[in-house]
């Protein structure tokens, strides 16, 4: 079974620095907001929705030319299923955030810091990406 998805990696400029949103999972490990994407759902209308469902904020604006595809498998109920998520990067002028209940726990943190935080292989590319886009781009 493939399962799609939709998220964005969500930073905000604190000053000359960058913060990222990162969601501490009921299951333990940090993430990027992202979630199912609904039939007849847009990849990009999915992830406003997700974003606002998980984390509260809304006037969230999208950067273009920043697009990654994040494929993994995963167990659900003794069956393996294969995943891949579409993340834009995102930038928020607003720092509260109203966690869903599928998360315990929220953080802005600096690329240093939010690189440590993650665990796997493949969030801790897709936030060297975003950062790389970032510094790249006139976005500071």
């Amino acid at each position: 079974m493939i399962e799609k998805s939709a998220g964005a990696v969500i930073f905000h400029k604190k000053r000359s620095k960058i913060e990222y949103l990162l969601l501490k999972h009921e299951l333990g490990h940090w993430d990027f907001p992202k979630g199912h994407i609904e039939e007849g759902e847009s990849i990009e209308g999915a992830a406003r929705r997700e974003i606002k469902e998980e984390t509260g904020l809304e006037n969230i604006r999208f950067f273009g030319g920043f697009k990654e595809h994040v494929k993994y498998v995963y167990k659900w109920e003794g069956e393996a299923r294969f995943k891949v998520v579409t993340f834009f990067l995102a930038e928020s002028k607003i720092v509260k955030v109203v966690i869903s209940d599928e998360h315990s726990e929220f953080a802005w943190a600096l690329y240093k810091d939010a690189i440590k935080i993650l665990k796997f292989k493949n969030q801790k590319n897709l936030l060297e990406k975003a950062n790389g886009h970032i510094l790249s781009s006139a976005v500071l």
